[in-house]
C-alpha cells in the first residue's frame, strides 16, 4: 500500500484527548498519511494538540447538538465526512463509544470492518479471535476500512512538534438524527484509574468472600495508583459494580500488570485480561487456571498475602520517596 490516508477518530471526554486517541496516532503513523476527524463543540483547541503528535490535517465537526456523544449523531457526521474525503482507513476506539459508532459508519459507507486490532505486522492488521487463544490475521482487500482499536495496546504516540491544518466539516443533521436527547451524563467520581486505560489493575475474584473484603484490594490499589477489577463471580453476587468487570462479557483490559486475587481462570476471564504484560496470581488452590497463564504465582491464603503486598509497597514507596 502506498501512503494511504489514514484517518483517526479522537475520543474526547471532558474536552481532553483519551489516551486512545493518542494510541491510534501511533498505530496510524505506520500506516500512511495521518489526519484526524474531530467531532464534537468547542473542540477546535485540540486540533493543535493532534499536530503536536504528527496529525498532519484535522478536520473539525463542530456544533452545539455534537457536545454529547449519540449514535444517530455521530454516525451521520462521520459517515458524510468520509464519503467527502474518502480517507482509506479509518481508526476508531474499540471502547463502549468507538464499538457502538464503527459497525453503523462501515454499513453506511459500504466500508468493511475489523475489530479490537492490536497489531499490524507486513501489512495485515493482528486481532485476537476464539477468547484470545489465536490470533487472525487480515490484510486489507478494499477500502475504506474501518479498524478498532484496542486500548492500552499501542504506546502512545510521541510528539513531533509538527502543526495541523486545520479544516472546519459541514455538518448537516436531521430531526431523525436528533430523536435520542442526552439530558446529562452522571460520572461516578474515583481517584483510581479507569479499568481500560489503567497501567495497573488489581482483580478479585470469588475467594473475596464479600464486598467488604474488596477494601483490601483498594488498599493496594492506592498503593500502586491501580484500577480495582472484579470476575464475574464477585459481580454476579453483588460485591463489584458491572463495570468493574473483566472478562468476556465485561471488559478487555492489557495493562502492565494484572494481579489477580482468588480467581480461578475460567477461559471467559482470561479472555479478558490475557493481553496484560504481566500476571500475578494469588490463589489457595495450586491447580487453578490462573497459574497456566501468570508470569508469578502466590499458593497462598490471599487475606494473608495481599495486605504483606502492601505493606511491603508502601516500604519500597516510601524509601524511594526518601531518596
Amino acid at each position: 500500500m502506498g501512503m494511504a490516508k489514514v484517518w483517526v477518530v479522537p475520543e474526547i471526554q471532558d474536552q481532553k484527548l483519551k489516551k486512545i486517541s493518542l494510541e491510534m496516532i501511533n498505530l496510524a503513523r505506520r500506516l500512511g498519511e495521518v489526519e484526524a476527524f474531530l467531532i464534537g463543540d468547542g473542540v477546535s483547541a485540540l486540533a493543535a494538540e493532534l499536530g503536536n503528535y504528527g496529525v498532519s490535517k484535522v478536520i473539525v465537526a463542530e456544533q452545539a447538538d455534537l457536545k454529547t456523544y449519540t449514535t444517530a449523531k455521530y454516525a451521520r457526521v462521520l459517515a458524510e465526512g468520509i464519503k467527502r474525503e474518502q480517507p482509506e482507513i479509518v481508526l476508531i476506539g474499540n471502547t463502549a463509544t468507538g464499538l457502538d459508532l464503527a459497525p453503523r459508519v462501515a454499513q453506511r459507507v459500504g466500508a468493511g470492518q475489523i475489530s479490537d486490532v492490536i497489531d499490524y505486522v507486513e501489512g495485515n492488521f493482528i486481532r485476537p479471535i476464539y477468547a484470545g487463544k489465536a490470533f487472525q490475521k487480515v490484510s486489507p482487500a478494499a477500502y475504506p476500512l474501518i479498524v478498532t482499536v484496542r486500548p492500552n495496546v499501542f504506546p502512545v504516540a510521541e510528539a513531533t512538534g509538527g502543526t495541523a491544518v486545520v479544516e472546519k466539516a459541514e455538518v448537516s443533521l436531521t430531526s431523525d438524527d436528533l430523536r435520542v436527547l442526552v439530558r446529562e451524563v452522571v460520572r461516578q467520581v474515583s481517584s483510581r484509574p479507569e479499568l481500560t486505560e489503567a497501567d495497573i489493575i488489581v482483580s478479585g475474584g470469588r475467594a473475596m468472600k464479600s464486598g467488604e473484603n474488596f477494601r483490601i484490594l483498594e488498599e493496594l490499589a492506592d498503593v500502586l495508583g491501580a484500577a480495582v477489577g472484579a470476575s464475574r463471580a464477585a459481580v454476579d453476587a453483588g460485591w463489584r459494580p458491572h463495570q468493574d468487570q473483566v472478562g468476556q462479557t465485561g471488559k478487555t483490559v492489557s495493562p502492565t500488570l494484572y494481579i489477580a486475587a482468588g480467581i480461578s481462570g475460567a477461559i471467559q476471564h482470561l479472555a479478558g485480561m490475557s493481553g496484560s504484560k504481566v500476571i500475578v496470581a494469588i490463589n489457595k488452590d495450586p491447580e487453578a487456571n490462573i497459574f497456566k497463564v501468570a508470569d508469578y504465582g502466590i499458593v497462598g491464603d490471599l487475606f494473608e498475602v495481599i495486605p504483606l503486598l502492601t505493606a511491603e509497597c508502601k516500604r519500597l514507596r516510601n524509601v524511594e520517596q526518601a531518596g
